[in-house]
């Protein structure tokens, strides 16, 4: 198993149990192929503050030269 996901399990029930082609089931995100295969979700879906909290510690952009001083954040 890597990263706590059984592949092999999930690839037999992707290809063999849904009849996907290998293409069809590596464009799969995981939350979408545990829905065609009826598993629930065990984790709430995330939050907006969540979300926020995590788009500070990991913004898009690296932040401007002003905000790593303590000035004004770019927008």
């Amino acid at each position: 198993m890597s990263g706590g996901l059984d592949w092999p399990g999930l690839m037999r029930a992707g290809l063999a149990g849904l009849r996907l082609t290998p293409d069809q089931f590596w464009q799969l995100t995981p939350a979408e192929l545990a829905l065609m295969l009826g598993i629930e979700p065990d984790a709430a879906p995330m939050s907006r503050s969540r979300l926020e909290a995590l788009s500070r510690l990991w913004p898009d952009r690296p932040p401007s030269k002003e905000t790593e001083d303590g000035g004004p954040e770019r927008i």
